[in-house]
């Protein structure tokens, strides 16, 4: 009969030990990130200019605000364009790069993968100048489009909206492509290459085995990827800020970037900054329930 109590008592101590690691790391994600979340969510009930801070008179006065603010309605369009265009090519780019790259034949691996992933590990701001230099007037691609006979004359890049747009997803895909190749290749070995050697025995196609096969197996990391992606592209600042500032004429702000504007650029008003940052959340929680849904088929 001591027995029993003997492993109860060893079970409780192993609880207790993981209670004594768990819970400064819970305090400080309750102290940094949901306690501010909650102070943002009652700012958003506020209005004012600066400091100068009173409850909101209609209390949602905030939050209807948006509906009627044209760049806040812009930068939802641009961001959500972005969303549709980049992360779908991005994603399909990430599992193809992928499938190459986990080839046992393939010479050079190491060097190709290090390559693609080397976008990610660079400065933003050093990127951003080297594609505004790209793309400027007296740029290589002007030059390249010029003396192809494409073009005639050199084109403004970055003071077109269409152009501007196309510019920062293709920045996206530069940066993230070979960041998302990681979580593929990462879960392309834990597949058996002896699953791969039967297809090709069974006269399986390299398009039937990757889309009978990896991307079947790999399903739990395209929706992680997909998930990842979609927050960080409602959430994107950097490229907006820094290859067109949003312009020309706020065509290619993003909300975030609009956001920060109205906190700190212009006359601050962290109410209203407060409210469309709640906005951001809702929409991040809502299309990533929608892919968990979507891509969670299991019982």
């Amino acid at each position: 009969m001591s027995k029993p109590s003997s492993k109860m008592s060893l079970d409780k101590k192993h609880n207790l030990t993981g209670w004594i690691f768990l819970t400064p790391a819970a305090l400080l994600i309750l102290l940094m990130s949901f306690i501010p979340m909650i102070q943002a969510f009652l700012l958003s009930f506020k209005m004012g200019k600066g400091n100068d801070l009173k409850p909101a008179a209609p209390i949602f006065a905030n939050y209807t605000r948006m509906f009627t603010d044209t760049v806040f309605t812009q930068s939802i369009k641009n961001t959500f364009f972005y969303l549709i265009i980049q992360v779908p090519i991005m994603l399909v780019l990430a599992l193809i790069l992928a499938s190459i790259l986990n080839n046992r034949q393939l010479r050079f691996k190491g060097l190709f993968r290090t390559m693609i992933f080397l976008p990610c590990a660079t400065s933003l701001v050093a990127y951003a100048i080297i594609f505004r230099t790209l793309f400027a007037n007296d740029g290589l691609v002007n030059l390249v489009l010029v003396n192809l006979g494409i073009l005639s004359t050199p084109y403004s890049f970055l003071t077109h909206a269409t152009s501007a747009k196309i510019i920062i997803i293709i920045g996206l895909l530069w940066r993230w492509t070979g960041y998302n190749m990681v979580f593929y290749l990462s879960g392309l070995q834990n597949i058996e290459y002896s699953v791969y050697e039967a297809a090709k025995i069974d006269g399986a196609s390299p398009v039937q085995t990757f889309f009978k096969i990896t991307v079947p197996l790999l399903k739990p990391t395209i929706l992680l990827t997909a998930i990842m992606s979609t927050n960080g592209t409602l959430q994107l600042f950097d490229e907006s800020v820094n290859l067109t500032d949003g312009g020309p004429a706020n065509a290619s702000i993003t909300m975030s970037h609009y956001i920060y504007n109205m906190s700190f650029k212009y006359v601050p008003t962290f109410g209203y900054a407060a409210a469309m940052s709640f906005l951001i959340l809702i929409l991040v929680a809502i299309l990533a329930f929608i892919q968990m849904k979507v891509g969670d088929k299991r019982d």
